[in-house]
């Protein structure tokens, strides 16, 4: 009896919450961030923006890059590689040119050392960023330009560039790399674009 009533009781973990994968920022709204950013002088939060948008990593795998995973012989380098907390696989991916003047702008202000986190904890018990620290500032810079922070999260920042990529491309090997996935059907499931592509045709279908 006192297990029903608890059953009852409960609320669903889902109650209030949108379900259903984070959507990924267009490029309007990556600018919208950007530029609030640079205003704001916060050279901290423009490199984690940067970073996060080009590398494509999950959030685990981002708030553990260390200055030495990016930057060689104090320059920040065009490519990097790591290996993935989930998978234990490597994955390789780009910085631009955009976000190495961001990152070497954080690293000298923060003056980090090489075998520093990129992005320190501003909580003493912690030596760099959480995840869910990581979380907050992502639900910050999209409610910062209007977005609902319920359909956008850590996921969106790695969904945005790889979505961009596909869209103009239709190169989902291309894309599996980036996001450094195993099977092809996980790529598939991640974009969501079977869901998407099927609209499209039917959008374009008049009857």
């Amino acid at each position: 009896m006192n297990s029903e009533n608890s059953i009852v009781g409960h609320s669903p973990w889902n109650k209030g919450k949108l379900i259903g994968q984070k959507s990924p920022l267009k490029l309007k709204e990556i600018w919208a961030i950007r530029i609030r950013l640079q205003m704001s002088k916060n050279t901290r939060e423009l490199a984690l923006f940067n970073l996060a948008i080009d590398s494509k990593l999950r959030g685990c795998d981002l708030v553990k890059l260390k200055v030495c995973d990016i930057a060689q012989a104090g320059r920040v380098s065009s490519r990097a590689i790591i290996m993935q907390q989930k998978t234990h696989r490597p994955v390789q991916f780009e910085i631009t040119e955009q976000t190495r003047d961001a990152l070497a702008n954080w690293i000298s202000q923060a003056q980090l050392k090489s075998d520093a986190y990129l992005f320190p904890s501003r909580i003493h018990e912690s030596p760099h960023l959480s995840t869910r620290q990581y979380a907050r500032i992502v639900e910050h810079w999209v409610t910062s330009i209007g977005l609902d922070p319920a359909a956008y999260g850590t996921h969106s920042m790695r969904r945005t560039k790889v979505t961009l990529i596909y869209r103009r491309t239709k190169n989902l090997r291309a894309v599996q790399l980036l996001l450094g996935h195993t099977k092809l059907e996980s790529t598939v499931r991640y974009l969501g674009i079977e869901v998407d592509d099927a609209l499209e045709i039917s959008e374009q279908t008049e009857i």
